[in-house]
């Protein structure tokens, strides 16, 4: 399956990261196409893996008949991997960020302008639309959404410009929407293509991806034995920042008992340890080979025996 248009990027890293041996028990959280999921049944680990695309699903059977029972594979968002999960505890939890090249590429699926389509990015194909966004949202809002998730300084030109472009006809397409923001923000020809950072807001904002990813983190806290592992795969700023603050919170990064005032609330203990060097990012040939992995980020840690924090 990871062989057909995906290439999981950081993969042997990831794998260190997640010390897999014989019998242990992994959590998947971010399916896409198996690449993560059978590397560890490679590596003799047994997988629980999750994803809310239905489409990932069910190609995913396959792969769940070749492991002889060793891969349960569920309908659901990360977030909600305790419910899958159950009363269980595992030895490892991955979660790989982002978007699948098997959803870029599918022109159905509305994620990407190099092919025109709907304008939908639905991950788990229900809730509201991107075309539902663009064409509803108050001209601030959307300016808000485009500035916040996608980084994009030209955030209210661009929301100016797709008002009004909608106000002459809806915008369900793609392509339009592309061609409505490079007109409305024309970038230099070796810049990255002036619609990116706005399909990366909605995007996000369609999935909720990132109060996902938070609720994902500590429910792999939850999860994990002592001495279990937690890794991360991000790819832009906005999710490594989520990362890096979960993963310095729970180590105690910069926060000594020791230097408290009279009065002040010793801080938790930690719950989870780092291990340098911290983030591991793709080798020169890697993103020679995979463009995706020229922005990843691998973050990890080891989980410690203390409570998980309340939330």
């Amino acid at each position: 399956m990871s062989d057909a248009g995906h290439i999981p990027v950081l993969l042997a890293e990831a794998l260190d990261a997640l010390a897999i041996a014989p019998g242990k028990r992994f959590i998947d959280g971010t399916f896409g196409a198996g690449g993560y999921t059978r590397a560890i049944l490679d590596r003799g680990g047994d997988v629980l893996a999750l994803d809310r695309d239905p489409t990932a699903i069910a190609a995913g059977q396959a792969l769940v008949a070749e492991a002889g029972g060793r891969l349960k594979l569920v309908e659901t968002r990360f977030s909600r991997m305790e419910q899958a999960a159950g009363a269980d505890k595992y030895d490892g939890v991955v979660l790989d960020i982002g978007v699948s090249s098997m959803q870029f590429d599918e022109a159905e699926r509305g994620f990407s302008f190099r092919f025109d389509g709907p304008l939908d990015m639905r991950m788990s194909r229900n809730g509201r639309s991107a075309a539902d966004l663009v064409n509803e949202l108050e001209q601030d809002d959307l300016a808000n959404l485009i500035y916040l998730y996608g980084e994009e300084r030209a955030s209210r030109r661009i929301a100016r410009a797709i008002c009004a472009a909608r106000a002459t006809a809806p915008i369900t397409t793609t392509l339009r929407l592309a061609e409505i923001v490079a007109r409305a923000n024309p970038g230099r020809p070796q810049d990255i293509h002036p619609a990116t950072r706005t399909f990366q807001a909605l995007r996000i904002a369609v999935n909720e991806e990132l109060d996902e990813f938070s609720h994902a983190l500590e429910g792999a806290e939850r999860l994990l034995k002592p001495g279990g592992r937690l890794a991360v795969v991000t790819f832009h700023s906005l999710e490594d920042r989520i990362a890096k603050k979960f993963f310095a919170d729970r180590s105690g990064r910069g926060r000594a008992a020791s230097r408290l005032l009279p009065g002040e609330i010793a801080p938790p203990e930690p719950t989870f340890v780092l291990r340098p060097p911290q983030p591991v990012a793709a080798s020169d040939e890697e993103a020679r080979n995979n463009p995706r992995a020229r922005s990843a980020k691998l973050r990890w840690a080891e989980r410690l025996a203390s409570p998980a924090r309340e939330t």
